[in-house]
Protein backbone atom coordinates (compact mmCIF):
# COMPACT_ATOMS: atom_id res chain seq x y z
CA UNK A 1 0.00 0.00 0.00
CA UNK A 2 1.67 3.25 -1.25
CA UNK A 3 1.62 6.53 1.41
CA UNK A 4 -1.16 7.90 -0.66
CA UNK A 5 -3.41 4.89 -0.23
CA UNK A 6 -2.93 5.06 2.86
CA UNK A 7 -3.86 8.35 4.09
CA UNK A 8 -6.74 7.94 1.70
CA UNK A 9 -7.96 5.07 4.06
CA UNK A 10 -7.37 6.29 7.45
CA UNK A 11 -9.21 9.47 6.87
CA UNK A 12 -11.92 7.16 5.09
CA UNK A 13 -12.03 5.26 8.04
CA UNK A 14 -12.05 8.34 10.94
CA UNK A 15 -14.76 10.25 8.73
CA UNK A 16 -12.24 12.97 7.25
CA UNK A 17 -11.92 14.23 4.08
CA UNK A 18 -8.09 15.11 2.47
CA UNK A 19 -7.13 18.77 1.82
CA UNK A 20 -4.70 18.58 -0.80
CA UNK A 21 -3.08 21.97 -1.25
CA UNK A 22 -1.04 22.15 -4.47
CA UNK A 23 1.70 24.97 -4.50
CA UNK A 24 4.54 25.66 -7.27
CA UNK A 25 8.13 23.68 -6.55
CA UNK A 26 10.69 26.82 -6.79
CA UNK A 27 8.37 29.64 -6.08
CA UNK A 28 8.49 32.46 -4.99
CA UNK A 29 12.34 30.79 -4.52
CA UNK A 30 13.65 27.20 -4.81
CA UNK A 31 15.08 27.64 -1.39
CA UNK A 32 11.65 28.03 0.21
CA UNK A 33 9.97 25.20 -1.44
CA UNK A 34 10.39 22.98 1.78
CA UNK A 35 10.09 25.03 3.92
CA UNK A 36 6.37 26.35 2.28
CA UNK A 37 5.82 21.98 2.32
CA UNK A 38 6.45 22.15 5.87
CA UNK A 39 3.72 24.75 6.67
CA UNK A 40 1.10 23.53 4.40
CA UNK A 41 1.42 20.29 6.56
CA UNK A 42 1.44 22.09 10.16
CA UNK A 43 -1.35 24.35 8.89
CA UNK A 44 -3.27 20.88 8.31
CA UNK A 45 -2.66 19.45 4.76
CA UNK A 46 -3.00 15.37 4.39
CA UNK A 47 -1.20 15.22 0.82
CA UNK A 48 0.91 17.87 -0.68
CA UNK A 49 0.62 18.14 -5.01
CA UNK A 50 3.74 20.22 -5.83
CA UNK A 51 3.77 21.40 -9.47
CA UNK A 52 6.89 20.60 -11.74
CA UNK A 53 7.28 24.59 -13.77
CA UNK A 54 6.74 24.41 -16.81
CA UNK A 55 6.97 26.76 -19.67
CA UNK A 56 3.43 26.16 -21.21
CA UNK A 57 0.96 24.96 -18.50
CA UNK A 58 -1.84 24.81 -20.28
CA UNK A 59 -4.41 23.66 -17.88
CA UNK A 60 -3.86 26.54 -15.82
CA UNK A 61 -5.17 29.75 -15.45
CA UNK A 62 -2.69 33.28 -15.15
CA UNK A 63 -2.05 32.98 -11.42
CA UNK A 64 -0.71 29.62 -11.66
CA UNK A 65 1.48 30.62 -14.92
CA UNK A 66 2.79 33.43 -13.25
CA UNK A 67 3.94 31.14 -10.39
CA UNK A 68 5.84 28.83 -13.52
CA UNK A 69 7.25 31.73 -14.53
CA UNK A 70 8.24 33.44 -11.07
CA UNK A 71 10.02 29.61 -10.66
CA UNK A 72 11.68 29.25 -14.05
CA UNK A 73 13.52 32.88 -13.58
CA UNK A 74 15.86 30.90 -10.69
CA UNK A 75 15.92 27.81 -13.16
CA UNK A 76 14.19 25.57 -11.52
CA UNK A 77 14.44 22.32 -13.08
CA UNK A 78 12.72 18.69 -12.78
CA UNK A 79 15.82 17.07 -11.06
CA UNK A 80 15.78 19.88 -8.39
CA UNK A 81 12.11 19.55 -7.60
CA UNK A 82 12.76 15.57 -7.14
CA UNK A 83 15.55 16.89 -4.83
CA UNK A 84 12.92 19.13 -2.84
CA UNK A 85 11.10 16.33 -2.29
CA UNK A 86 13.99 14.29 -1.20
CA UNK A 87 14.86 17.36 0.96
CA UNK A 88 11.56 17.45 2.47
CA UNK A 89 11.64 14.01 3.59
CA UNK A 90 14.92 14.06 5.56
CA UNK A 91 12.02 15.93 8.28
CA UNK A 92 8.63 13.84 7.07
CA UNK A 93 8.23 10.51 6.41
CA UNK A 94 4.26 10.38 6.78
CA UNK A 95 3.07 13.18 4.60
CA UNK A 96 2.31 11.63 0.50
CA UNK A 97 4.29 13.94 -1.94
CA UNK A 98 2.48 13.81 -5.67
CA UNK A 99 4.41 15.69 -8.57
CA UNK A 100 2.32 17.55 -10.78
CA UNK A 101 3.00 18.39 -14.19
CA UNK A 102 3.54 18.18 -18.05
CA UNK A 103 4.67 15.34 -20.35
CA UNK A 104 7.84 16.72 -21.75
CA UNK A 105 10.29 17.34 -18.82
CA UNK A 106 9.27 13.99 -17.48
CA UNK A 107 10.30 12.65 -21.37
CA UNK A 108 13.51 14.93 -21.72
CA UNK A 109 14.91 13.34 -18.55
CA UNK A 110 13.57 9.94 -19.47
CA UNK A 111 10.09 8.25 -18.31
CA UNK A 112 12.22 5.19 -16.73
CA UNK A 113 15.06 7.67 -15.14
CA UNK A 114 12.40 9.53 -13.52
CA UNK A 115 10.41 7.41 -12.16
CA UNK A 116 13.23 5.49 -10.39
CA UNK A 117 14.90 9.02 -8.92
CA UNK A 118 11.36 10.04 -7.99
CA UNK A 119 10.95 6.85 -6.02
CA UNK A 120 14.21 7.28 -4.24
CA UNK A 121 13.25 10.48 -3.64
CA UNK A 122 9.82 9.60 -1.47
CA UNK A 123 7.84 10.48 -4.12
CA UNK A 124 4.12 9.06 -3.84
CA UNK A 125 2.30 10.02 -6.67
CA UNK A 126 2.78 11.45 -10.66
CA UNK A 127 -0.35 13.75 -11.98
CA UNK A 128 0.64 13.98 -15.75
CA UNK A 129 -1.72 16.94 -17.12
CA UNK A 130 -1.40 16.30 -21.10
CA UNK A 131 -1.15 12.03 -20.52
CA UNK A 132 -4.35 10.60 -21.91
CA UNK A 133 -5.10 6.87 -20.64
CA UNK A 134 -4.64 6.33 -24.42
CA UNK A 135 -0.98 7.00 -24.09
CA UNK A 136 -0.73 5.53 -20.61
CA UNK A 137 -0.04 2.09 -21.47
CA UNK A 138 3.79 2.07 -21.13
CA UNK A 139 4.07 5.45 -18.41
CA UNK A 140 1.95 4.23 -16.01
CA UNK A 141 3.50 0.80 -15.38
CA UNK A 142 6.70 2.65 -14.87
CA UNK A 143 5.39 4.44 -11.91
CA UNK A 144 3.15 1.71 -10.34
CA UNK A 145 5.98 -0.68 -10.87
CA UNK A 146 8.00 1.71 -7.89
CA UNK A 147 4.53 2.36 -5.59
CA UNK A 148 4.27 5.57 -7.26
CA UNK A 149 0.41 6.52 -7.43
CA UNK A 150 -0.45 7.71 -11.09
CA UNK A 151 -3.17 10.42 -10.86
CA UNK A 152 -5.39 11.29 -13.70
CA UNK A 153 -7.83 14.48 -14.22
CA UNK A 154 -10.87 13.80 -15.16
CA UNK A 155 -13.66 16.70 -16.33
CA UNK A 156 -17.29 17.67 -16.47
CA UNK A 157 -17.32 16.36 -20.21
CA UNK A 158 -15.83 13.01 -19.53
CA UNK A 159 -17.77 10.62 -20.83
CA UNK A 160 -18.22 7.08 -19.42
CA UNK A 161 -15.90 5.29 -21.35
CA UNK A 162 -13.32 7.53 -20.69
CA UNK A 163 -13.86 7.47 -17.22
CA UNK A 164 -13.40 3.79 -17.09
CA UNK A 165 -10.35 3.79 -18.83
CA UNK A 166 -8.76 6.47 -16.56
CA UNK A 167 -10.35 4.43 -13.61
CA UNK A 168 -8.31 1.40 -14.95
CA UNK A 169 -4.78 3.03 -15.16
CA UNK A 170 -5.37 5.21 -11.61
CA UNK A 171 -4.17 4.60 -8.25
CA UNK A 172 -4.05 6.96 -4.99
CA UNK A 173 -6.94 9.08 -6.08
CA UNK A 174 -8.34 10.69 -9.11
CA UNK A 175 -8.46 14.45 -9.74
CA UNK A 176 -11.99 15.73 -11.02
CA UNK A 177 -11.50 18.81 -12.28
CA UNK A 178 -14.81 20.67 -11.24
CA UNK A 179 -15.69 23.30 -13.97
CA UNK A 180 -14.76 23.46 -17.90
CA UNK A 181 -11.83 26.09 -18.16
CA UNK A 182 -8.64 26.41 -16.49
CA UNK A 183 -7.32 27.11 -13.05
CA UNK A 184 -8.79 29.95 -10.62
CA UNK A 185 -11.25 30.82 -13.68
CA UNK A 186 -15.11 30.11 -12.02
CA UNK A 187 -16.95 29.37 -9.36
CA UNK A 188 -17.67 26.14 -8.50
CA UNK A 189 -21.25 24.74 -8.59
CA UNK A 190 -21.87 22.05 -5.87
CA UNK A 191 -24.40 20.26 -6.98
CA UNK A 192 -23.50 19.69 -10.51
CA UNK A 193 -20.02 18.62 -8.73
CA UNK A 194 -22.29 15.90 -6.05
CA UNK A 195 -23.77 15.09 -9.30
CA UNK A 196 -20.78 14.26 -11.44
CA UNK A 197 -18.87 12.40 -8.12
CA UNK A 198 -21.43 10.01 -7.53
CA UNK A 199 -21.40 9.05 -11.02
CA UNK A 200 -17.54 8.08 -10.77
CA UNK A 201 -18.03 6.42 -7.71
CA UNK A 202 -20.79 4.03 -9.12
CA UNK A 203 -17.43 3.20 -11.62
CA UNK A 204 -14.45 3.18 -9.36
CA UNK A 205 -13.92 2.68 -5.93
CA UNK A 206 -10.91 4.56 -5.85
CA UNK A 207 -11.60 8.06 -3.91
CA UNK A 208 -12.14 11.79 -5.58
CA UNK A 209 -10.53 14.65 -4.98
CA UNK A 210 -12.20 17.86 -6.53
CA UNK A 211 -10.13 21.00 -7.42
CA UNK A 212 -10.38 24.21 -9.18
CA UNK A 213 -12.89 26.59 -7.44
CA UNK A 214 -11.90 25.85 -3.73
CA UNK A 215 -10.68 29.14 -2.37
CA UNK A 216 -12.29 29.19 1.12
CA UNK A 217 -13.35 27.31 4.31
CA UNK A 218 -17.17 27.58 2.99
CA UNK A 219 -16.09 26.43 -0.46
CA UNK A 220 -13.84 23.55 1.14
CA UNK A 221 -16.81 22.40 3.71
CA UNK A 222 -19.22 22.82 0.45
CA UNK A 223 -16.76 20.52 -1.47
CA UNK A 224 -16.01 18.50 1.14
CA UNK A 225 -19.64 16.99 1.54
CA UNK A 226 -19.72 15.50 -1.54
CA UNK A 227 -16.49 13.91 -2.28
CA UNK A 228 -13.96 12.00 -0.58
CA UNK A 229 -10.79 15.71 -0.51
CA UNK A 230 -10.69 18.80 -2.04
CA UNK A 231 -7.74 20.06 -3.74
CA UNK A 232 -6.82 23.88 -3.38
CA UNK A 233 -3.97 25.05 -5.64
CA UNK A 234 -4.62 28.52 -7.18
CA UNK A 235 -5.84 30.82 -4.06
CA UNK A 236 -2.71 29.48 -2.58
CA UNK A 237 -0.36 30.35 -5.34
CA UNK A 238 -2.01 33.71 -4.81
CA UNK A 239 -1.34 34.25 -1.60
CA UNK A 240 2.96 33.35 -2.49
CA UNK A 241 2.78 36.00 -5.36
CA UNK A 242 1.29 38.65 -2.74
CA UNK A 243 3.57 38.06 -0.23
CA UNK A 244 6.92 36.53 -1.65
CA UNK A 245 8.85 39.76 -0.34
CA UNK A 246 8.56 38.19 3.20
CA UNK A 247 9.16 34.93 3.73
CA UNK A 248 7.93 34.56 7.63
CA UNK A 249 4.47 36.41 6.28
CA UNK A 250 4.41 34.01 3.76
CA UNK A 251 4.10 31.01 5.75
CA UNK A 252 1.33 32.98 8.21
CA UNK A 253 -0.35 33.83 5.30
CA UNK A 254 -0.43 30.26 3.89
CA UNK A 255 -1.44 29.04 7.31
CA UNK A 256 -4.00 31.35 7.50
CA UNK A 257 -5.74 30.95 4.79
CA UNK A 258 -5.69 26.30 5.08
CA UNK A 259 -6.28 26.30 8.69
CA UNK A 260 -10.15 27.21 8.73
CA UNK A 261 -10.41 24.76 5.57
CA UNK A 262 -8.76 22.28 7.44
CA UNK A 263 -11.27 23.20 10.51
CA UNK A 264 -14.23 23.41 8.19
CA UNK A 265 -13.77 19.53 6.46
CA UNK A 266 -13.15 18.33 10.29
CA UNK A 267 -16.54 19.56 10.89
CA UNK A 268 -18.16 17.50 8.59
CA UNK A 269 -17.00 13.88 10.75
CA UNK A 270 -20.13 12.45 12.21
Amino acid sequence: MSRIQGVMKALKEQDRKALIPYITAGDPHPDVTVDLMHTLVSAGADIIELGVPFSDPMADGPVIQLACERSLKHGTSLRQVIGMVKEFRKQDDKTPVVLMGYLNPMEAMGYEAFAEAAADAGVDGILTVDLPPEEADDVAPLFTSRNLDAIFLLAPTTIDQRIQAIAEHSSGYVYYVSFKGVTGAAKINVDEVAAKVAHIHEMTALPVGVGFGIRDAETAAAVGRVSDGVIVGSVLVDTIARNQADTEELKRALTDLLHPMREALDSLAS
